[in-house]
């Protein structure tokens, strides 16, 4: 089906000419600039801040406390010194006052929130620690699929005041939290010394980033869903009216905050020269959400590309491979070893877990299956690191598998098992983190794999006046099986009998495609119920024991 997305409210310009008030169509004076038409599209509206004051019609600035969310300082007011238009463009200004930090967000209207097009907005962002500037988009209805992250979010760009040489955007989505980010960074200028474009494409099946008209981002693969339960029909949420937000945050979770006095926060302007909503004059709605394309292991079925670090560094997360990656005052570097297997001296830990990181992109693990992790490892000196983990970058982070390592001076094999619980992920990350923890000193890693391994499941039936204890060594510690779960092949199983009946039983261990078992377990003799078992079972199949 197809479905022409056109709309009759006024904020339509069907003359290709836009002006701040959405006014009449026609020629304006030269004074005040015109959007420009774009090929294949028509202009939905477009605020170019010709005029003295903010257009209500299309904005409405929004009032929230310091607090609000992401643990941010400021307060969001509707005083004109936080927000107003200057010379053709309209000015953000995050103030600081005895109470704290006062600034400006504006947010569409309900006339002027929309479904599909592009959205084209240029902005000079302001510099100094804690100021975090932001055009994103969030639904009209926000119940329509439930709070955030259900409702989804699209952000445009985000640029935080101490780096403000790399902008970012991002799609957020869920439940569970999902997320696909991309960033510019810019060689030897910032996103604050001038204006930059930055943009959207948005249609049914997928959305874009641009910034100065060069594409960094694609997403089509998302869902909403309350968790563990069915998701909706694709493209939802991102099938439903929007409203641009505009505004310049001070402080919270993500930035960190400033320090109050700060010079910079007397110049913290956050300037946008327009905003533009272009549509085609139809949108093909009969999309379908896309396949996942699942990596292949190696042929002896290690999903680590490079199971002894022989190749070179990946330097873009979207390549498949190692990247070593140091942050938050984290020092490094890496050695090669003669026998293969990487050696990384840590000259300083930083003060994050991550500051000093070793991981492997694009890990791809599908829900119920489950994984053997296996790898080498020792260090110079006795010492644990925390952690070692499989991550999930475009899942908020979330872990699907974590531990820590406790190292040693000699070589040990680390090995354990874990399910894919979660939804599939194809772009997992499998990671070793050297930072905060860990003591100067080199670590080293070799023979790392990660693999899908079969499992079994194990069922016993017997009558209730026979006792039977089925169970496995976890870490030198024996332990009770669980007949709800599957346990992976090559699972140690020791079974105990005791017989309580006034008769003679026989139990039957059969295992897939291994020969039956079989012993009789004796009455009661005295007082002593009848004992017997198997001893030395390893699980090759699925697992069942009879009692008769």
């Amino acid at each position: 089906m197809r479905r022409k997305i056109m709309r009759t409210l006024g904020l339509i310009l069907t003359c290709g000419i836009a002006a701040v008030g959405l006014s009449a169509c026609g020629k304006k004076s030269s004074s005040k600039v015109q959007t420009p038409e774009k090929e294949g599209y028509n202009i939905l509206w477009a605020d170019e801040f010709n005029d003295s004051k903010l257009d209500e019609k299309i904005w409405m600035r929004e009032v929230r406390p310091a607090g609000w969310t992401n643990n941010e300082l400021q307060r969001y007011v509707k005083d004109e010194k936080n927000g107003y238009v200057k010379n053709g463009k309209f000015v953000i200004k995050g103030i600081e006052d005895s109470d704290g930090y006062t600034s400006c967000k504006l947010r569409n209207t309900a006339d002027a929130a929309f479904m599909y097009g592009r959205i084209e907005v240029s902005a000079k962002v302001p510099k100094g620690q804690g100021l975090w500037p932001a055009i994103w988009m969030m639904p009209l209805d926000e119940n329509k699929y439930g709070q955030w992250p259900k409702c989804g979010e699209i952000d445009i760009m985000e640029v935080l005041g101490h780096e403000t040489e790399k902008a970012y955007g991002t799609l957020h989505w869920g439940e569970p939290h999902a997320e696909k980010q991309g960033t510019v960074t810019l060689d030897g200028t910032t996103f604050a010394d001038d204006f930059h474009e930055y943009a959207i494409e948005w249609e049914p099946g997928q959305i874009e980033w641009f910034i100065d008209g060069k594409s960094y981002l694609v997403v089509n693969d998302w869902f909403t869903a309350v968790e563990d339960k069915e998701e909706k029909p694709y493209p939802a949420p991102f099938n439903q009216d929007f409203c641009i937000q505009i505004n310049l945050a001070i402080g919270g979770d993500w930035p960190g905050n400033p320090e109050r006095g700060a010079s910079y926060m007397k110049n913290a302007e956050f300037e946008i020269d327009y905003v533009r909503v272009y549509q085609k004059p139809e949108y093909d709605t009969n999309v379908t959400k896309p396949e996942k394309d699942f990596r292949k292991p190696d042929a002896t079925g290690n999903y680590i590309s490079d199971t002894n670090f022989e190749n070179a560094f990946i330097q873009s997360d979207e390549e498949v491979g190692w990247k070593f990656y140091k942050t938050d005052g984290g020092k490094a570097t890496t050695e090669k070893l003669d026998d293969g297997g990487i050696k990384v001296n840590v000259t300083s830990s930083g003060s994050k877990d991550y500051s000093v990181q070793l991981f492997h992109t694009f890990m791809p693990f599908e829900k119920g299956k489950t994984y053997k992790i296996s790898f080498d490892y020792k260090a110079d000196i006795a010492m644990k690191i925390h952690e070692v983990c499989i991550d999930a970058p475009n899942a908020n982070w979330s872990r699907y598998w974590a531990t820590d390592l406790n190292l040693d001076t000699e070589w040990k094999t680390f090995t354990d098992y874990f399910t894919m619980t979660k939804k599939d992920d194809n772009a997992a990350r499998f990671e070793f983190n050297m930072g905060s923890t860990v003591k100067t000193s080199s670590l080293y890693f070799r023979n790392v794999r990660v693999e899908e391994v079969e499992t079994y499941s194990v069922t016993v039936n017997a009558p209730a006046d026979v006792s039977v204890s089925v169970v496995t060594m976890v870490k030198g510690v024996l332990t009770p099986i669980d007949t709800t779960k599957k346990y992976v092949e090559g699972t140690e199983i020791i079974v105990q009998i005791l017989n309580s009946k006034d008769t003679a039983v026989t139990a039957t261990l059969a295992i897939e495609g291994s020969d039956d078992q079989t012993t009789t377990i004796d009455a009661i003799d005295g007082d002593e119920p009848g004992a017997g078992g198997f001893t030395g079972i390893e699980l090759t199949g699925n697992m069942t024991l009879t009692i008769a």
